[in-house]
């Protein structure tokens, strides 16, 4: 029997099916055309936009802490956030959604955030483990099964700012301005 750790995921065996990815692929566009949805329906008060855009920036800190540890596409990162969780940034975008979702003080709005956040991020996780696993062999398994070395390395804001970091940010400001905009006029 092979060792699960060293088998590689493209194709048969364990791969993200063919819908998974790409959903995981289309979760960006998925997300705007969502989001015309929901803020359509969102009905903020003061007090969710207050309460939800402390929530979202909560995620927004995790997201930056995440991206100023990572090295994208060079290596299976375990320093900073990614010692204690394996995709701090789906984590830090679930905040932010929570909190979006919070925000707009929308039950429906709550449930179709909810059911895109958990569909999109599992499809993106699952794509995400088999490019990793077939990128990096059994660096990727070790990290997951928690058997792997911990490196060091100190946050760099220019490695969040590489990571285009600003770009979840921006995205942060103008969902929270367009409920502010929404509840004052």
């Amino acid at each position: 029997m092979a060792d699960p750790r060293t088998r590689t995921y493209s194709g048969e065996g364990g791969g993200p099916s063919r819908l998974t990815s790409r959903l995981a692929r289309w979760r960006v566009p998925l997300g705007y055309v969502l989001a015309v949805i929901v803020f359509w329906l969102a009905d903020p008060t003061a007090r969710s936009l207050a309460i939800g855009g402390a929530l979202a920036a909560a995620g927004e800190a995790l997201r930056v802490w995440a991206a100023g540890h990572l090295e994208k596409g060079r290596e299976v990162t375990t320093s900073g956030p990614y010692a204690f969780t394996r995709h701090p940034l789906y984590a830090g975008s679930s905040l932010m959604g929570a909190g979006f979702a919070v925000a707009s003080n929308s039950l429906v709005v709550a449930i179709i955030v909810t059911a895109y956040l958990v569909t999109t991020i599992t499809a993106a996780v699952r794509s995400e483990e088999a490019h990793l696993t077939d990128k990096f062999g059994p660096q990727n398994p070790e990290y997951r099964d928690g058997v792997a070395t911990t490196q060091p390395r100190r946050f760099s804001f220019a490695r969040a700012l590489r990571n285009r970091e600003y770009r979840a940010f921006a995205g942060l400001v103008a969902a929270f301005a367009v409920l502010a905009a929404k509840l004052y006029f």
